[in-house]
C-alpha cells in the first residue's frame, strides 16, 4: 500500500468559538476532536499526520494533542506569519497554509480541519482515492448540507456544482443557517436540504504545492486590503478546475459531521463522541 498523510489545519484561533477549539475536550477520556480525527484516518490506512499550528500554539498542542497520537508517525509545521503586513494578525488562509508544509509532505494527503469531525467513511473514501493519485489527480469529500448545520448561528460552506461525479465548481456562501443563505444579511434564500457542501476535507498530490506557489504570489500581488483578505484552498482549486488543468473526483459522504463553530455546539459534540466511544467505535483511542 503506498503511503499517504494526513494534513490537519489547526493554526486558526476560533475567534466565533472563544478559544482554541482545537484543544477542547470533547470526551470523558479528555480527546479532543483531532483524537478522532487521526484514529479514523489510521484505520483507514494512512501513515503519517502533519498538524500546522502557529508556534506559539507548540508547547500545548504537543502535550494535549500530538504526543497521544499512537499508529501514526506525527510531525509539525508552523504557518509562516512573518510576511503579514503591519496591523495583521490573521494567517494568510488555508490555502497558505497547505503550501508551509511542502518540505515535510512528500506522499498523496488528505486535508482536513482540526475543529471538523467527519466520519471514517470519508478517510476510507479518500485513501483509495490516494492510492493511485498523479500529477493533478485531486478529490474531496462532499457532505449534505442538512448534515452540517448548527442551531447556534451561521456559518460558511462551500457550494457544490457537481457533473458526472467530478466537482464544477465551489462557491462560497458566508452566511447559511436553517437551509436559506443571504449575501447582503436581509434576501435569505432558500437552499435544498440535500445540497453538497465542502467542509475542506480535499485529497491532493504533491504537484499541488508548485501550482499554491504561483496562486499564492499572485493573491499578494493583487491584495486590495491586505489586512482581511485571505488564500482559501477552495478559490485555488475551483481556478484549477475552470482553467482545465485538473479533475476533481467526489465522494458524496452520507455521516453526520460535527463541529464547534460556537463555544454553544459543545454539548451536542460531546454527546456525539461519548456515545460512539460508549458503542465501541473507538477502542482504544
Amino acid at each position: 500500500m503506498a503511503k499517504t498523510t494526513l494534513v490537519a489545519l489547526a493554526a486558526g484561533m476560533g475567534s466565533r468559538f472563544g478559544g482554541l477549539k482545537q484543544m477542547e475536550p470533547v470526551a470523558d477520556n479528555g480527546a479532543v476532536l483531532l483524537d478522532f480525527s487521526v484514529f479514523d484516518a489510521a484505520a483507514a490506512g494512512f501513515d503519517k499526520v502533519v498538524f500546522i499550528i502557529k508556534e506559539e500554539m507548540y508547547e500545548d498542542f504537543k502535550e494535549l494533542v500530538g504526543d497521544k497520537i499512537k499508529n501514526v508517525e506525527v510531525d509539525y509545521v508552523f504557518q509562516e506569519t512573518a510576511s503579514l503586513p503591519a496591523g495583521r494578525t490573521k494567517p494568510w488562509g488555508t490555502g497558505h497554509a497547505i503550501l508551509c508544509c511542502k518540505d515535510k509532505v512528500d506522499t498523496p494527503f488528505a486535508v482536513i480541519n482540526a475543529d471538523d469531525y467527519y466520519g471514517r467513511h470519508a478517510y476510507t473514501d479518500l485513501q483509495k482515492h490516494l492510492q493511485n493519485a498523479k500529477g493533478l489527480d485531486f478529490a474531496m469529500v462532499s457532505f449534505e448540507l442538512k448534515n452540517t448545520l448548527t442551531d447556534n448561528g451561521t456559518v460558511a460552506r462551500g457550494v457544490c456544482e457537481i457533473e458526472d461525479g467530478y466537482l464544477k465548481s465551489v462557491t462560497e456562501r458566508t452566511k447559511i443557517k436553517d437551509f436559506k443563505y443571504t449575501e447582503d444579511g436581509e434576501t435569505w434564500i432558500d437552499m435544498p436540504k440535500d445540497t453538497q457542501v465542502s467542509m475542506n476535507l480535499w485529497g491532493f498530490t504533491p504537484d499541488i504545492f508548485e501550482i499554491l506557489e504561483e496562486q499564492f504570489a499572485e493573491f499578494k500581488e493583487n491584495l486590495t486590503d491586505p489586512l482581511k483578505e485571505e488564500f482559501f484552498i477552495p478559490f485555488a482549486v475551483d481556478r484549477l478546475i475552470r482553467e482545465g488543468k485538473t479533475k476533481v473526483k467526489v465522494y458524496p459522504c452520507q455521516d453526520k459531521w460535527y463541529g464547534m463553530t460556537y463555544r454553544e455546539d459543545l454539548p451536542d459534540v460531546k454527546n456525539a463522541m461519548s456515545q460512539m466511544i460508549q458503542e465501541g467505535y473507538y477502542d482504544g483511542l
